[in-house]
């Protein structure tokens, strides 16, 4: 298994679709067996899943996403804890021990700051894709 985590100075970076590094954790047996720290490249948002996928992520553990990422995440196959803060090796530490604290209900999350309409996100702003999904 390949957990990659959003990464900036040892903590769970906030926000995916800005994301310029992932810590990738190579696991094996409920174990970490192997880390990397990797470069985006300047990759963004949708073109982020793509770069999970070439490492052959199966989860990702991150902050704020939005439904866009999300839908290209779901659609590569890779599994999405949002909603995360703190260390990221405290986070994978967590994750394979079944106890990682996660929103499995995140998106449009970044800073509160989709513009809402009777409770549909009408804009494309800070990662909400912009489609009515935000809650």
């Amino acid at each position: 298994m390949r957990i990659a985590v959003t990464y900036e100075d040892g903590n769970v970076f906030q926000h995916f679709g800005h994301t310029e590094q992932f810590k990738i954790y190579d696991i094996r047996e409920g174990k970490v067996t192997g880390e990397e720290i990797a470069g985006t490249e300047g990759s963004g948002h949708g073109a982020l899943a793509g770069f999970l996928n070439q490492k052959q992520a199966d989860v990702l553990i991150c902050g704020g996403i939005g439904r866009g990422a999300l839908d290209a995440l779901a659609e590569a196959g890779i599994e999405v804890y949002g909603g995360v803060t703190g260390k990221t090796d405290t986070a994978v530490e967590e994750f394979l021990a079944g106890n990682l604290d996660y929103n499995p209900d995140i998106q449009c999350s970044h800073h509160g700051s989709c513009h809402h309409e009777e409770g549909e996100c009408k804009e494309d702003k800070n990662g909400c894709a912009g489609n009515g999904s935000c809650h």
